[in-house]
């Protein structure tokens, strides 16, 4: 596959991604604070059944895309620039806190939602919130490094 096409589908990946967090932090979180506890939480169920689906499918793009970019057109990892090097840590960073995200607040989320337990559910959509608010700021770190990254750090 020709590089320009691995590069947009990394670049549509890391959007998505990204972009989906920077507007439920700062957009969504804020409207939907105006809602009753009730209809918030229905609320965020909805947006995390819709959203984290395109955030799976953009962690998959994003590592095949970018590992296959440094094997075949790089020749590995020696070969990058440093700023590939802090792009690749801080994103299997943000990979991480997502699996964390999925695999504890959300599935805790999801069971007290499915148990008719308001508190609970908000407990953890304020776990989801601090979570998400570190991989927005990696994932912003990200996308300066990839588009900037090689005019200061090569």
């Amino acid at each position: 596959m020709a590089l320009r096409y691995l590069l947009g589908i990394h670049l549509l990946a890391s959007v998505i991604w990204v972009g989906g967090m920077f507007f439920a932090f700062q957009v969504l979180r804020p409207g939907a604070a105006a809602l009753e506890p009730a209809a918030r939480l229905k609320l965020w169920a909805g947006v995390f059944r819709r959203f984290f689906p395109w955030v799976w499918a953009s962690v998959a793009a994003l590592l095949l895309s970018g590992f296959w970019m440094i094997s075949a057109y790089f020749g590995g990892m020696k070969n990058v620039g440093m700023y590939i090097h802090l792009m690749m840590g801080v994103g299997m960073l943000m990979v991480l806190l997502f699996l964390w995200l999925w695999f504890s607040p959300y599935r805790l989320f999801k069971a007290a939602m499915a148990a008719g337990d308001p508190v609970a559910a908000d407990r953890q959509i304020d776990r989801i919130r601090h979570i998400m608010a570190v991989n927005l700021l990696m994932g912003l770190v990200v996308l300066l490094l990839a588009s900037t990254g090689k005019y200061f750090l090569n």
